[in-house]
């Protein structure tokens, strides 16, 4: 299991593909991951007229994808992703 105290940033991308690829290998090393999603372009937590009144709607959205791996976990995860890049 991965928590916050045993976890390290694997790797961050703005690339759909990219992430996909690295999970898939990752799957195949069997190296257990998490990943958190975060979209760059939605509004602030205090501002609530949404994605019109931020000057983003209409644009291409910006979804942030970073890859967690266990720390011991890390050497053998970052081999793998060097592998295909």
């Amino acid at each position: 299991m991965i928590t916050i105290f045993n976890r390290k940033e694997l790797i961050s991308t703005f690339d759909m593909r990219k992430q996909g690829n690295i999970r898939q290998l990752l799957a195949q090393n069997k190296i257990d991951y998490n990943v958190k999603i975060i979209n760059r372009e939605s509004p602030s937590l205090f501002l609530t007229r949404g994605r019109t009144a931020t000057g983003t709607y209409g644009k291409k959205s910006e979804t942030e994808y970073v890859i967690y791996v266990r720390r011991i976990d890390f050497e053998k995860a970052a081999a793998v992703v060097r592998g295909c890049e």
